[in-house]
């Protein structure tokens, strides 16, 4: 579903969203926060691995909120499974986890999650996770990004890029890497949209990483961001 976003936006359809918890509690609350929203809508709920891989690949939707702890197939394997390097057309997962999880982090964003988002999040940020995802954007918050990604980079150590990337492409990077938006790097680097777009798309060529948290996990690992850019507390 590459792309489809924008195609999305464009034909004023609502987000079409799976929810995926062993949880009745948190999927119905989930349902009940994004339906406060006109412009998503829950398509569906599964209350293990295997059930939300089938409906999945059935329903199509924008975006998936997988838990990582489920019966049958836990959360790594369902993102694998919907959004591996393998998946020829995958989809747009967003891993429901917790501090306590960030073991499996790093697992979950080499198998495709396109984002991370606390299991106690505030209703605001839930919904900006799903309307992130929907666009393309990969990062939820600094709050919950940095922190998970300042993890990652005690625990593993990625290689140099394969193809170097231009000063002004580093720029980009470190701050995409302490969460911010396109909009945001536009501001701060004096850039217009379309050549922080196009930024980007060379960055993840260079790199041969395929979103923005495996960009900014990169930055992390290899220390890129501590060389020009504290990140917020």
């Amino acid at each position: 579903m590459n792309g489809g976003s924008n195609a999305h936006e464009a034909r004023g359809t609502r987000t079409k969203v799976l929810i995926a918890d062993d949880q009745e509690m948190i999927r119905t609350g989930f349902r009940l926060i994004l339906g406060t929203q006109p412009d998503l809508h829950v398509i569906g709920e599964a209350a293990d691995g295997a059930q939300c891989v089938e409906l999945a690949r059935r329903l199509r939707p924008d975006v998936c909120l997988v838990d990582i702890r489920m019966p049958r197939l836990d959360g790594l394997e369902v993102t694998r499974a919907l959004a591996g390097p393998s998946v020829t057309d995958p989809l747009r997962v967003v891993v429901v986890t917790t501090f306590d999880q960030d073991d499996y982090a790093y697992t979950a964003l080499r198998n495709g999650a396109c984002g991370f988002l606390l299991k106690d999040a505030a209703s605001t940020l839930l919904i900006e996770a799903v309307r992130s995802a929907a666009r393309g954007d990969a990062l939820v918050s600094p709050a919950v990004t940095v922190r998970l990604l300042k993890h990652l980079a005690g625990h593993q150590q990625a290689a140099p890029a394969p193809h170097p990337l231009s000063e002004r492409e580093l720029d980009v990077v470190r701050l995409l890497a302490v969460g911010r938006t396109n909009q945001e790097i536009c501001g701060e680097l004096h850039l217009s949209l379309g050549t922080v777009k196009t930024h980007l798309a060379n960055i993840k060529d260079k790199l041969n990483v395929r979103n923005r948290v495996e960009i900014a996990a990169w930055a992390w690992e290899t220390g890129t961001i501590r060389e020009r850019h504290t990140p917020p507390a």
